[in-house]
């Protein structure tokens, strides 16, 4: 019964974390120039990524008895009103904007691995190592990115 409690938990903080993310995507969009095309589709991308692992994870929290979060973190809250000064100050530059994205992604990475060690049901840890994985390719690409605009 433990387990099952735990992992209710766990997966609502993972939603959450998703929920921050979509936020977060949204938010880097609205930041970025029209000429920026490119990044414009990656945060699009990266927000609908996240909308694909919540339902997951939804859908897991009500087959477990439990009811999903709908919310987001409050640190995930700071963090956007943080990312709209930084947008004020910096005049929206686009390597800010993807250090905040990246930031943002090893959040999520940190709540991944903190999931991977709590003890949860043997059947969610498929899926949430595969998430995890598939953020870790994300966060990479963001990284990626980030550096490209450095050298600009």
């Amino acid at each position: 019964m433990k387990t099952r409690e735990t992992t209710i938990e766990v997966l609502n903080d993972l939603i959450r974390i998703n929920n921050d993310r979509i936020a977060g995507y949204q938010k880097a969009s609205s930041n970025t120039e029209i000429t920026e095309a490119d990044l414009k589709t990656l945060f699009h991308r990266m927000a609908q990524e996240s909308r694909d692992y919540t339902e997951e994870l939804a859908a897991e929290v009500i087959s477990l008895g439990g009811r999903p979060a709908s919310d987001t973190t409050t640190a995930g809250k700071i963090y956007r009103t943080w990312m709209d000064v930084k947008a004020t100050f910096s005049g929206k530059d686009v390597h800010a904007t993807l250090a905040s994205c990246e930031f943002g992604e090893d959040a999520a990475q940190r709540a991944y691995h903190d999931a991977m060690d709590a003890d949860l049901e043997p059947s969610v840890l498929g899926f949430v190592a595969r998430q995890k994985a598939l953020l870790k390719g994300s966060h990479d690409l963001v990284k990626r990115y980030r550096d490209q605009f450095a050298e600009v």
